[in-house]
């Protein structure tokens, strides 16, 4: 089978395009054939070893699982013998997890991880689109408990995570507030934002505002600012970059104050896979999708996602069929309004 594989840390064009053994199923496995997968943030981060701890995931020095990515969604294409879940031809989506490999044409996944059947009404591409930002999102916003009338601020909110979150805590029924840059100022708006803060120019920590919930989807948030930024018995939510001085600072704010701190990995489940789907299903929440590449323009896709300029996600199309009929072969597109 094709699959995009790395021998290097570094940059995108470490990322090559290799034939490579198709995968066998164990007896719980099925084998998925994947039409789409997704670059995140996460993928270039573990590409560039970035920090240096992710080496401890991927390999040291150098990467023994050579083959990246994490969401996928396609066809089950055979099933080990003691598979009852899905059948050849389920249309399936889903996160890998910390078992990274869905950059190639073939995957081994078992039947009790996060994978689960696509509505029929949704497509490769925005199945693809769902796992990353909604399952990390939607596993914080749950900490919070109810949501319903909060003021909620969330910070990069035009990112993947951050597009997520803003639709899933307004549906949760919270008054939603997103900082980001104000080119993407009205797709925040239109996911369901009341009000949105640029940035470059807004400190929302100075606007005499106090929020129940501060989700930080991009771990660019002055710490101290957050949490002064909360209400009494608030919530500062940090879903990345969740190092030894911010998890210091948590002890601490947790010790002297009412306010309470969660970072850290997020648990995936199937149950909230599910529930984002069925949201979709139902018009009820949108994938947002910036850029689709071509697998063999995979490289372009990282060194774009790596500006840090990306709406949403950047979702790979694996299957050339599916590349034909999305008229993508320059390479990239918008694909939605907003």
């Amino acid at each position: 089978m094709k699959a995009i594989i790395f021998e290097n840390y570094g940059a995108p064009g470490v990322l090559k395009l290799s034939d490579v053994p198709k995968p066998v199923p164990k007896a719980d496995e099925v084998i998925v054939n994947i039409h789409c997968t997704t670059v995140t943030s996460g993928d270039v981060r573990l590409r560039k070893a970035d920090p240096w701890l992710s080496k401890f995931i991927m390999g040291f020095p150098k990467p023994k699982k050579k083959i990246l990515g994490v969401d996928f969604a396609g066809v089950v294409d055979s099933t080990g013998s003691s598979v009852t879940k899905f059948k050849i031809g389920d249309r399936v989506f889903g996160s890998s997890g910390f078992n990274p490999g869905t950059y190639a044409e073939f995957k081994a996944i078992s039947e009790n991880g996060i994978i689960s059947k696509i509505p029929g009404n949704i497509t490769f591409e925005e199945a693809a689109a769902i796992p990353f930002g909604g399952l990390t999102s939607l596993h914080f916003l749950k900490q919070a408990g109810e949501l319903k009338g909060k003021k909620v601020l969330i910070y990069g909110a035009s990112g993947s995570l951050g597009t997520a979150a803003v639709q899933l805590a307004k549906f949760f029924g919270a008054v939603v507030t997103g900082v980001c840059s104000s080119k993407n100022r009205e797709l925040v708006l239109s996911l369901g934002a009341a009000n949105v803060f640029d940035y470059n120019k807004d400190d929302f920590s100075k606007k005499g505002v106090k929020y129940d919930v501060v989700y930080d989807t991009v771990g660019k948030t002055n710490f101290e600012n957050a949490v002064l930024s909360l209400n009494e018995n608030g919530l500062y939510l940090r879903a990345v970059h969740f190092t030894p001085s911010p998890v210091f600072k948590a002890i601490w704010t947790e010790l002297t104050t009412s306010k309470k701190v969660i970072g850290g990995v997020t648990k995936e489940t199937v149950e909230n896979l599910e529930f984002i789907a069925n949201l979709t299903s139902e018009n009820k929440y949108k994938p947002v999708i910036d850029r689709i590449y071509p697998f063999e323009e995979i490289s372009a896709a990282h060194a774009y996602v790596e500006t840090g300029r990306k709406k949403g996600n950047v979702v790979i199309v694996v299957d050339d069929d599916l590349i034909s009929k999305a008229s993508n072969k320059a390479g990239m597109f918008i694909p939605q309004t907003y």
